[in-house]
């Protein structure tokens, strides 16, 4: 709790310091590990354990990046079993015995590891297709295949005498097409003949589990919302239908979105638009919600008895680990692990109030709005639009420490769940397919127009920035007429039909089915100054498409500038250039503010200038 405020900017290196990702929490005989990836480390994973009485501590070997990039993404990419950590690293499959040096045992693409009866179970990706492994936990092991396709698989998951996993098509995104599968497996052996249990063209089931019951759990979005459903080995049955989205849009393996407690009840994560709240199903079927402190819940629950752990925020708190004790009527939150450190403990922040606007198509648009730092109700501020990334992803009512870097230096930042967005539905969901670069752009500019309309927004002084989908969002938002004085694009597709041979495997359906919108960013459509950020050793969006659009805009004598940062990936925000990817982006809307003012019209200057 916060026993006093001051207000002052956000210091950069705090923003950037505070910026630590929790992910892949799971539990196992009463302890809890997780993976954190820091920004001060360069945003290398490191896997952390906790124990009662002891505390959180690092266990992998030092220096040592436990990563996954199985699916380009990657997720599932550690797993503890026989006093070993077994890990994912940039050359396969690692072995690590006390925070020894990891021993590799297999070249590859891995992820979603999974400790079966004496052995490791996993997903391995090749350029011809995705198979299911197993090795043992002891001795000299040896990866061999247990079940092979030519398209992805994922969840291998262990039960009584039989192995569940989930798999789509290469024309498909698991969120779109995906299905659960069962055959007969025992240690050592091959799986037997496989039945499917759910799934098709028109349904995603994903997060397959085997219950206490000796059921099948998983989730499916048949009825329009992904719900928990259960198979008996004879029929399927829904658990206890909900409307809301009770699984994440699964862009990485591994993800829980649910788990059982001891006392047969079930912890679920449910979002409904930005928000997502904790329910637990009774033994009858009924559901209540937990009451908590967060608003926003990662898709990794862990169970240790009749307590659930989690990695949970809200406006006020970034994402954190935290025990949710559960017995009783009164639910007990413990922090085990938050990122904030003792310089930000004072510090005031800007908390979201959810707009909601009409677009031009009809539909509602939500956003979030974070008003100036310390501003009065009646506040008026040059303001950021932020498009997310995705742009199957959504906007989270959690607290954003590189958001409140902007806030505290007078900026309102503004998140849009445009359509195509998560926490709607499947219809929702689906509905920016062909349309991508048109409908997203109109509803970021009918959030930007009501802002104006209502005297929030300066004139002249409303920019739009957006990550990998978000940013190809913001580049068509200032290639035509509109509300926006300037862009800033990171990570940023650039020509969807290019990305489509461009982009990683996984990814390639999803770009398939998203073009046909807008089509190219054409760098004489361009109408306000850009600025590119870009990290060298970007897979999923290579940094070329960028650096020939740059070269374009300075043959056309049009602003833009371009950092281009080395050795950076996909992920600036939590990389070791997070700082400089932040002045820049700072200096960019403060040069465009500054030339619209001193002229005393909206035009921003001509001329370009270029870093790396």
């Amino acid at each position: 709790m916060r026993l006093a405020k001051t207000f002052a900017a956000v210091p950069l290196e705090d923003a950037v310091r505070a910026s630590v990702s929790y992910d892949q929490l799971r539990a196992g005989d009463g302890v809890l590990y997780w993976l954190e990836a820091r920004p001060e480390g360069g945003g290398r994973g490191a896997v952390t354990r906790w124990r009662p009485g002891e505390g959180a501590h690092d266990i992998g070997p030092d220096g040592f990046d436990v990563t996954s990039r199985v699916h380009a993404y990657g997720g599932g990419s550690f797993a503890v079993a026989e006093g070993a950590l077994w890990c994912v690293g940039g050359g396969g499959l690692y072995r690590s015995h006390r925070g020894d040096q990891p021993e590799l045992i297999s070249q590859g693409s891995f992820g979603d590891l999974t400790v079966g009866d004496g052995e490791l179970l996993a997903v391995r990706e090749s350029a011809q297709g995705d198979e299911l492994v197993a090795t043992s936990l002891t001795g000299a092991p040896q990866v061999r295949t247990i079940h092979a396709s030519q398209g992805f698989l994922g969840a291998p998951r262990p039960g009584p005498g039989l192995l569940a996993w989930t798999a789509w098509g290469d024309c498909d995104m698991p969120w779109d097409a995906c299905e659960v599968w069962v055959a007969s497996y025992s240690s050592g052996d091959r799986t037997g003949s496989p039945r499917k249990v759910a799934g098709g063209p028109n349904e995603s089931a994903v997060e397959p589990q085997w219950g206490p019951d000796g059921a099948l759990y998983f989730m499916s979005d048949r009825s329009g919302w992904w719900n928990l459903y259960r198979w008996n080995g004879r029929t399927v049955e829904a658990v206890a239908p909900i409307v809301g989205e009770c699984a994440a849009e699964p862009w990485e393996l591994g993800y829980a979105s649910y788990d059982f407690l001891a006392d047969d009840r079930i912890a679920v994560v449910v979002q409904e638009g930005p928000r997502h709240r904790l329910i637990v199903i009774e033994r009858d079927a009924t559901i209540h919600t937990v009451n908590l402190p967060y608003t926003s819940i990662k898709p990794y629950l862990a169970a240790l008895g009749t307590t659930l752990a989690l990695i949970g925020s809200s406006p006020t708190a970034a994402p954190q680990v935290a025990l949710v004790h559960l017995a009783g009527d009164d639910p007990r939150v413990e922090v085990l692990a938050r990122s904030e450190h003792a310089e930000l403990a004072w510090v005031e922040v800007s908390t979201p109030m959810e707009l909601r606007v009409r677009a031009s198509a009809g539909h509602e648009v939500l956003a979030l709005v974070y008003p100036p730092t310390g501003s009065t109700a009646d506040w008026r501020s040059p303001v950021i639009i932020r498009a997310h990334p995705g742009p199957t992803a959504s906007c989270l009512l959690r607290l954003d420490w590189q958001a409140q870097f902007f806030t505290s230096r007078g900026f309102a930042v503004v998140d849009v769940d445009y359509l195509g967005s998560t926490g709607y539905g499947r219809t929702f969901r689906e509905s920016l397919y062909g349309r991508w670069g048109v409908d997203d752009v109109s509803d970021c500019a009918a959030v930007a127009d009501h802002l104006l309309a209502t005297g929030r927004a300066v004139p002249g002084q409303v920019f739009i920035r957006g990550a990998s989908a978000g940013g190809y969002t913001a580049l068509q938002a200032v290639a035509q007429d509109g509300p926006f004085a300037a862009a800033t694009a990171v990570s940023a597709i650039v020509d969807p039909e290019r990305w489509t041979e461009t982009v990683p495997r996984f990814q390639r359906a999803h770009a398939m089915r998203l073009r046909g919108g807008a089509g190219r960013v054409r760098a004489a459509a361009i109408q306000r100054p850009v600025l590119f950020i870009h990290g060298t050793a970007d897979e999923v969006a290579v940094a070329e498409d960028v650096r020939e659009l740059a070269e374009e805009l300075q043959a056309l004598s049009m602003t833009h500038d371009l950092l281009l940062l080395p050795d950076v990936g996909h992920y600036v925000a939590t990389s070791n250039r997070a700082g400089a990817a932040l002045e820049a982006e700072l200096a960019h809307y403060r040069s465009v503010a500054a030339a619209a003012t001193g002229r005393g019209d909206h035009t921003a200057a001509s001329g370009s200038c270029s870093r790396t």
